[in-house]
């Protein structure tokens, strides 16, 4: 993971070994937001999530507002990989985003995940919840997967060699699990995930 500390003013994009990253990558950006402005600031966050949801490659948004005592809001941006990130990180939609934003906020963090970690980012960016959960979670969609492809796939490939069909098999699950599966799974068990 690679993490960023900075002042608002302080704008940070994808470093090198972020951008060459051919796998997901989720980017949690952990604002402070003043007492008086969170209104403002949860307008500002509608906008800049439409945005970085219409570039090429996003894989999802979301916004997590602070608890009770808290004014930490996170935005939370997931990519296919790193160079939609950096197209992102680098456009002039979002420097002039980053400009309407410096007001609102007193600090800001930035924390990246590459790879199955992002699986888990978008949840909560210091601690994603017990790792059993994550397990059972994982395990869960692991086993739907595999089911369905033995029984949708694996009658019509059933005189392929073994290996060619382990390989399928894989690459299926796999897609699935990191695009499609994970994703929406860490999304509808947010609270159970969450909770202590």
């Amino acid at each position: 993971m690679l993490r960023r500390d900075r002042p608002t003013s302080s704008p940070v994009t994808a470093p090198e070994a972020v951008e060459a990253t051919a796998e997901p990558v989720t980017v949690t950006v952990a604002r402070d937001v003043r007492a008086d402005q969170r209104e403002a600031f949860e307008r500002w966050a509608a906008d800049v999530l439409g945005l970085a949801a219409g570039f090429p490659g996003n894989l999802g948004t979301s916004l997590l507002r602070p608890g009770p005592g808290s004014t930490r809001y996170h935005l939370v941006y997931r990519f296919a990989d790193g160079e939609s990130l950096a197209r992102w990180e680098r456009s002039a939609e979002r420097r002039a985003a980053l400009a309407r934003v410096e007001h609102l906020t007193d600090s800001v963090d930035y924390a990246r995940v590459a790879g199955l970690d992002s699986f888990f980012t978008a949840l909560t960016p210091a601690r994603p919840g017990p790792r059993w959960k994550l397990t059972v979670l994982t395990t869960a969609a692991v086993f739907v997967i595999t089911l369905a492809f033995q029984l949708l796939v694996t009658p019509h490939v059933a005189s392929w060699p073994l290996p060619a069909r382990l390989l399928l098999s894989a690459v299926v699950v796999v897609v699935l699990l990191g695009h499609v599966v994970m994703p929406r799974l860490t999304r509808w068990f947010a609270p159970w995930l969450r909770r202590r």
